[in-house]
């Protein structure tokens, strides 16, 4: 049942909570990462190369988990972001209504009752389907995991390939570089695994953040083709800007080419354009989404922009078309945008949902913001916010819906303050300031927004206080 939020905010008094307290005080490299996945329950907290916890929103309560064992010292620049999908994984077998899996291999906890499934390759029919988990059985003895489903589907058979979306913690340290400075928690198995660590710098000391273009919940355009082939996608009755959807990805989500994924590298008013390989024709239904397989990694003093391939796990060098006007420093932030709920940015004939990564530049007064589909920072170096406004070292931000929050560290003499930029109105509005006093300043993104479920009407937003063990959260209206 979807709920109403009633609250007025002339009529409702915004209220502060304090919340769980910390396992230990925030300190430099302290980051917390959530995603925007409707009524997911966990955000990670990272407060060392070896310490991390799982907060529990609905118990209000951190638990450790087993240790990343960053390479690296753990200093400015860490950073973090939330992707939707699990890892991939290999079943054994299963039914029309069950996957198994193999618990030595993949041990999949509870955490996938109620996740949603996509069969990714192996059985025809399957590939591409989303369904349902309602039950998982552990059977220790045999060392199989059983996970039953929602719906009928075409019976599973081994190696048959799957993902969940438990989704998964991406995680960069700081420091100098190194085998195991790269890693993700998968949530589905509670494992960690390191990733290839190779940037075009060889140390992270600043500021940093990593940025999934992604929702897995965020579809901007769709419709059914009227036409195709292995790398062309063409609706007829579209009037799509020219090359505005470049490094979006479309998702074939019924008919020929189920489950098929491309990356669109061109388009015209009617037609999408993409790698060879794909299957399209005139049966085929499509979505419009953000690319699921990038990360963007940019902060530490640079004008750079770095792109992690998941899939084939490497990183490169964004070759812009435009570069940033100045790089970012300690204090800065990096919010995607996807969708906003404003008709005028998500109308697809011209759509802006999905296509900006915002990035403040501290003591300018500038925010930068990179086009996505241009390969371009902007040629006006960015936007002007408040010239009295100054971020500095400790700032945190997060994006929801029309706005992006920007959080101003508080310290032991000043409270935190926490502003609002209007996307659609291109100003900065007030929200809150808590006059909880906070300690010294301190590096790394510590604010997220939480909602309360996928129809996400009502949702609070939380911040971890500067060299605290302190949290708070107040509720969005």
């Amino acid at each position: 049942m979807a709920e109403t939020n009633n609250n007025v905010a002339l009529l409702n008094k915004k209220e502060w909570q304090t919340m769980g307290v910390l396992p230990a005080a925030s300190a430099i490299g302290t980051i917390a990462i959530f995603g925007k996945n409707g009524a997911n329950n966990l955000a990670m907290l990272l407060q060392s190369a070896t310490l991390q916890y799982l907060y529990h929103h609905d118990e209000d309560m951190f638990i450790p988990i087993a240790s990343g064992a960053f390479a690296g010292t753990w200093v400015a620049g860490v950073c973090g972001v939330y992707h939707p999908w699990s890892r991939t994984y290999t079943a054994t077998g299963g039914s029309t209504t069950t996957v198994t899996v193999s618990a030595a291999t993949h041990n999949i906890n509870g955490l996938a009752r109620g996740a949603v499934i996509e069969f990714l390759s192996g059985t025809a029919g399957n590939v591409g389907t989303r369904t349902t988990i309602t039950e998982i059985l552990n059977n220790a003895g045999s060392g199989t995991i059983t996970l039953t489903l929602a719906d009928t589907v075409t019976s599973v058979a081994n190696n048959d390939t799957f993902r969940l979306n438990t989704g998964r913690f991406f995680v960069m340290s700081s420091g100098t570089l190194a085998s195991g400075s790269f890693k993700y928690f998968d949530n589905a198995t509670f494992a960690w695994t390191t990733l290839a660590f190779a940037t075009g710098g060889t140390t992270n000391g600043t500021d940093a953040r990593l940025i999934v273009p992604y929702t897995r919940v965020d579809i901007f355009d769709s419709g059914t083709a009227t036409s195709g082939s292995t790398t062309t996608l063409v609706d007829s009755g579209a009037a799509w800007t020219t090359d505005q959807w470049v490094n979006y990805q479309v998702r074939i989500t019924a008919g020929t080419g189920k489950g098929q994924v491309r990356v669109i590298t061109a388009n015209t008013g009617t037609q999408l354009t993409f790698a060879a390989g794909a299957t399209i024709d005139a049966t085929s239904e499509y979505a419009i989404e953000g690319d699921e397989n990038a990360i963007y990694y940019l902060g530490n003093g640079s004008v750079n922009l770095y792109k992690y391939s998941i899939s084939g796990d490497s990183w490169s060098t964004v070759s812009v078309t435009a570069a940033r006007a100045s790089a970012p420093i300690a204090g800065m932030t990096a919010d995607w945008v996807g969708v906003t709920g404003d008709t005028n940015w998500g109308n697809p004939n011209a759509c802006l949902d999905g296509r900006y990564i915002y990035s403040c530049r501290p003591t300018s007064g500038i925010i930068d913001r990179y086009d996505i589909a241009s390969r371009a920072w902007l040629a006006t170096s960015g936007v002007n916010y408040l010239p009295n406004l100054v971020l500095a070292n400790g700032c945190s931000s997060v994006w929801d819906g029309r706005y992006i929050y920007l959080q101003v560290s508080g310290t032991a003499a000043i409270p935190t303050r926490i502003y609002k930029y209007n996307l659609r109105g291109n100003y900065m509005e007030p929200f809150q300031e808590d006059w909880y006093l906070a300690g010294a300043a301190v590096a790394g993104n510590k604010m997220w927004i939480k909602d309360l479920s996928t129809a996400g009407a009502i949702k609070w937003l939380y911040y971890i206080a500067s060299t605290s063990l302190v949290m708070r959260r107040i509720m969005i209206f």
